[in-house]
């Protein structure tokens, strides 16, 4: 007897026919398959990419099905997945196509916190965890709003978040991480869409550098170098995963986010 489906509106505005209890789910995407574990879904979700490192439990046991841009669609065909969540930015637009052509395929757009909000209580929905999803989505709200504005105390605001190196790329305007920066009260002096690639030193020159963790692993030996090419910039290492998962994971930011200024402020006073 075939499953009883209904139809919902993803994040990208597509009708999308799911089944009502979804059984065997691939997600596509790491913050949103940390998300999934967070509701419980521990049975269901049967493939992941090889960039989903958390929970860890499921990143040593769930079957992998590639990269989130290069996908294994042999793999996939063979986990028969009842349902699929991607992501518009970080899945690969000519796979998504091939996908939905025989599995239904629910799409994230994640800009803003609201949108990442909304995500995280829709797919909740989507997957039979309702209820868990709202209280997660009403827990991260009130956390956020604890420290919104956070670095609105530092005397210098203006930073340059860099995502990669060889070329140096930064996160520009239009993505979920300037949406954080600006909450938490810095001006993103990239002003650029995107993550473009950047000259450095820039004109328009930052009080501070921010070097991700990911998806380029800065580490403290490439601190001096950007030192060099910024020296007016105080350099500072960030958790990527802290502005730029936009899962379960933005229930444990607001912490990381307080510890993170507090660091900032204590380089600023030293320095003066």
């Amino acid at each position: 007897m075939k499953a009883k489906t209904h139809t919902v509106i993803d994040q990208m505005g597509r009708c999308v026919e799911v089944p009502v209890s979804p059984r065997r789910i691939i997600s596509l995407v790491p913050s949103q398959t940390e998300l999934l574990a967070s509701l419980g879904l521990e049975e269901e979700v049967v493939g992941i990419t090889k960039f989903c490192v958390h929970p860890r439990r499921w990143y040593h046991s769930k079957t992998k099905i590639g990269g989130t841009k290069q996908l294994r669609m042999e793999v996939v065909e063979r986990l028969q997945p009842d349902l699929i969540i991607g992501n518009k930015e970080e899945n690969e637009k000519a796979q998504i196509e091939a996908l939905e052509k025989r599995y239904p395929v629910w799409m994230s757009d994640i800009e803003t916190i609201a949108d990442a909000l909304e995500m995280i209580e829709g797919v909740g929905a989507l997957v039979g965890r309702h209820s868990e999803s709202r209280q997660l989505r009403e827990e991260i709200a009130a956390a956020w709003q604890k420290v919104h504005r956070r670095a609105a105390v530092l005397p210098h605001r203006r930073v340059l978040y860099l995502i990669w190196r060889k070329p140096y790329m930064a996160a520009g305007s239009s993505t979920f991480i300037n949406e954080v920066l600006h909450f938490l009260g810095f001006e993103n002096v990239c002003r650029q869409a995107r993550y473009p690639a950047v000259e450095l030193p820039m004109q328009a020159e930052p009080d501070w550098v921010l070097l991700s963790s990911e998806p380029y692993p800065f580490k403290e030996k490439h601190m001096d170098e950007v030192r060099r090419l910024c020296p007016k910039a105080k350099v500072v290492l960030v958790d990527g995963e802290m502005f730029s998962w936009y899962g379960s994971r933005m229930r444990e930011a607001p912490a990381y986010f307080e510890q993170l200024v507090g660091h900032m402020l204590a380089l600023s006073a030293a320095a003066r």
